[in-house]
C-alpha cells in the first residue's frame, strides 16, 4: 500500500462474468488501509463488481500503463457515511479537475463508491 501514498492513478483490473480481465485507469483516495474509489452507478466496472468482487491493482500512468507491482483485493460497496468522506478526500486531492470530472460524467448516474481491501502482493507483470 506503500507504493500508493504519492500516486495520482491506479489501474483497476475487474472481471467480467467469463472471466476475462478489464483494466480501467481510475482515481483513488486512501484511508484506514483501505482505497477508496467513487464512480458513478452505470459504469462496466461497477457491473462487474456486482458479480465479482476480485480486483487487482497497481499504480499507474493516466492511460493505465503499470508503473509498480500489482496487489490483489476485494471490493466492497461502502456506507453513506462513508462514501461521503471518500468523496471529501477525492475533492480535496484532485481539486477543481474532481468537479469537471463529477459534472462530465453525470449521464452516468449517481455517484458510488466501494473500497478495496488489499488481500496479498501478487507479482508484476
Amino acid at each position: 500500500m506503500r507504493d500508493l501514498e504519492n500516486q495520482k492513478y491506479i489501474v483497476l483490473e475487474t472481471l467480467r462474468k467469463n472471466n476475462t480481465p478489464v483494466k480501467t485507469p481510475v482515481w483513488f483516495v486512501l484511508k484506514k488501509n483501505l482505497i477508496y474509489i467513487i464512480t458513478r452507478e452505470q459504469t462496466g466496472k461497477i457491473k462487474r463488481l456486482k458479480n465479482n468482487q476480485n480486483v487487482r491493482l497497481a499504480p499507474s500512468t493516466l492511460r493505465g500503463k503499470p508503473t509498480g507491482n500489482w496487489l490483489t483485493g476485494i471490493a466492497s460497496f461502502v456506507s453513506k457515511q462513508e462514501a461521503s468522506e471518500a468523496i471529501t478526500l477525492r475533492r480535496k486531492k484532485y481539486g477543481f479537475m474532481d468537479r469537471v470530472a463529477q459534472f462530465a460524467s453525470k449521464s452516468k448516474g449517481e455517484l458510488i463508491v466501494f473500497s478495496i481491501k488489499i488481500q496479498n502482493d501478487s507479482k508484476s507483470e
